[in-house]
């Protein structure tokens, strides 16, 4: 059953590391503001353990380590971008790093890597089998109550996205299908070789065995990868239609790639699709199935997409700081478009913070009919840094004195051209207008038509002050991927990137948490803002009075060895 980690731990005199740490070094280790004690405090002491309470039962068992241990160990990781060697040496032999996970004595264990991966496959199944991300309940409990202790107003909200590649090498139609097939062979070569395959057939999947895709399209030409590829389509069906009972392991990868790459015939005649035919949101890789393709201007990419929303509330007047934190992180495969993020952000980020939306702030490619109409519903703002799509080349406005009248100003020419309206055939109802062009040719415009140029206007009547409150957000996004300078993930599979993006993001949160308390440390005294070294002998006298009690009270009863620690 589910057991709580215990808050208040007591510590043993001489298992603390501060009966061998001397002089400024001690002062660092005891030291409020140093990001330890701090991580510890912002971060691993709000974690609520009772939200994973569900991974334990009487079956499964208890959990042999602090949950808020392990927590603490996944955002380290993605903190600072160790690999798991680095991330469990840094626990063992660190002593600000188990400070900061709240590991406070030298006698304290570090979970195991078995436990550390158990947890992390537990958090991933789970999410699979019941729809609940755990841990993204976790992000939003542990920003939902520094939002609270810091009040952070979130009036104002700003989003933005960041395409993310898998770790996946790129592969080519062919390559794609003969790893496929190689990694299924690979898997049920047992049972193959009982099959009763012709002799073209075994000899196939023997070469298959023995040479990877990369070299058999290195040597081979067009026409001879155009019949390979043919018959790689045809040794897939067979294996579809042998295995159909047996659909574990790469079974449906295998059975999902032939779908999406051939088509079968009423004679069972298997041939290519057109590559026009085939959709981005195929798999890329049997390495991760989960990987969706996109060209997002000329930026090509096989993995996934991450949204960022956060708050973005301005200094006030007398220089006071200002605290802003990420409310809100999405992670979906890289073909999802951006404008499917917004109603869902806005959502989870109103649950979050203490006072209603007002403001929220994108570019173009957030903005939809739906979109608007959600804003407008719920009295939001929403502020569109632009528009996407070249400026057209007329503006439409409806004309005040004539209500199906629709005036239409040519930009280039800037003459002003009265549209004649048009009844629809599909819907009598609907309006809808046009003009003649220069070629002879008529142009329509509709009721969307208007409603975007509308927007349009409004956009350009924003101050350009306020429309850039929505840049800094992009700063937000390279510190989500900062650890990957070429935009590729060392990760496969969604739900993986779902963790490293969490864990980023509630680092993020600490960094700026840490600087804003700095700064309020370093507040105005009288009007003048307060010296670091005079900041720096309070934190001194501070240690000193703990020392001198501490000395005092052993003095007088040795026999006391232990003190609290939280």
């Amino acid at each position: 059953m589910f057991k709580k980690s215990d808050e208040h731990k007591q510590l043993d005199v001489f298992s603390s590391p501060i009966e061998y740490l001397k002089d400024s070094t001690m002062n660092y280790y005891l030291k409020n503001d140093s990001w330890h004690n701090q991580f510890r405090k912002q971060v691993v002491m709000r974690v609520d353990e009772s939200t994973f309470s569900v991974l334990y039962t009487q079956i499964t068992g208890a959990p042999n380590a602090s949950i808020r241990v392990l927590i603490g160990m996944m955002i380290l990781k993605e903190a600072h971008g160790w690999s798991d060697e680095q991330l469990f040496e840094s626990c063992n032999f660190n002593l600000l790093t188990r400070s900061a996970l709240g590991l406070m004595s030298l006698e304290d264990a570090v979970p195991v890597a078995s436990t550390y991966y158990l947890f992390r496959h537990n958090l991933v199944k789970y999410s699979k089998e019941h729809g609940v991300d755990l841990y993204k309940k976790c992000q939003e409990q542990i920003t939902a109550s520094q939002i609270l202790e810091f009040n952070v107003s979130g009036k104002q909200v700003r989003m933005d996205s960041k395409l993310l590649g898998s770790n996946i090498a790129w592969l080519s139609r062919y390559e794609l299908i003969h790893e496929t097939l190689r990694l299924f062979i690979a898997q049920r070569e047992e049972f193959i070789y009982k099959k009763s395959l012709s002799k073209d057939e075994f000899s196939l999947i023997k070469s298959i065995q023995e040479e990877t895709g990369n070299k058999v399209v290195y040597r081979s030409t067009k026409s001879e990868i155009d019949a390979r590829l043919i018959a790689l389509g045809k040794l897939m069906y067979r294996f579809v239609v042998l295995f159909k009972s047996n659909n574990y392991g790469k079974y449906k990868t295998l059975k999902t790639v032939f779908e999406q790459q051939y088509s079968l015939s009423k004679e069972k005649m298997v041939l290519p699709l057109e590559n026009e035919k085939i959709s981005a949101k195929s798999i890329q890789s049997p390495h991760d199935t989960d990987a969706h393709y996109r060209d997002k201007d000329g930026n090509k990419v096989k993995g996934y997409s991450a949204n960022i929303t956060e708050t973005c509330d301005q200094p006030a007047q007398d220089g006071e700081p200002v605290l802003n934190l990420i409310t809100n992180t999405q992670v979906e495969v890289v073909s999802t478009q951006d404008n499917s993020y917004l109603k869902p952000a806005l959502t989870n980020t109103q649950e979050i913070l203490p006072n209603n939306i007002e403001k929220v702030y994108t570019d173009g490619a957030y903005n939809s009919v739906e979109n608007q109409e959600y804003c407008q519903n719920n009295d939001i703002n929403l502020l569109l840094s632009a528009m996407q799509g070249a400026t057209p080349r007329y503006d439409i406005t409806l004309d005040k004195q004539d209500n199906n009248g629709l005036i239409v100003t040519d930009n280039k020419t800037g003459e002003i051209i009265q549209a004649q309206q048009v009844k629809t055939r599909k819907d009598p109802t609907q309006k809808k207008w046009k003009i003649k062009t220069e070629e002879g040719g008529y142009r329509y415009f509709d009721m969307e038509s208007v409603r975007a140029a509308t927007l349009r206007q409004k956009l350009k009547d924003i101050p350009i002050q306020e429309t850039n409150i929505r840049n800094n957000v992009e700063a937000t996004i390279f510190q989500l991927g900062y650890h990957y300078s070429n935009d590729k993930s060392r990760y496969r599979s969604l739900a993986k990137h779902k963790l490293w993006a969490y864990s980023r993001s509630l680092w993020i949160n600490f960094v700026r948490i840490m600087k804003y308390v700095t700064q309020l440390c370093q507040r105005t005294l009288f009007g003048q803002k307060l010296p670091n070294y005079i900041v720096n002998i309070c934190y001194s006298m501070q240690i000193i009075v703990f020392a001198v009690v501490a000395k005092i009270i052993t003095n007088k009863n040795p026999k006391i060895m232990h003190f609290s620690t939280f």
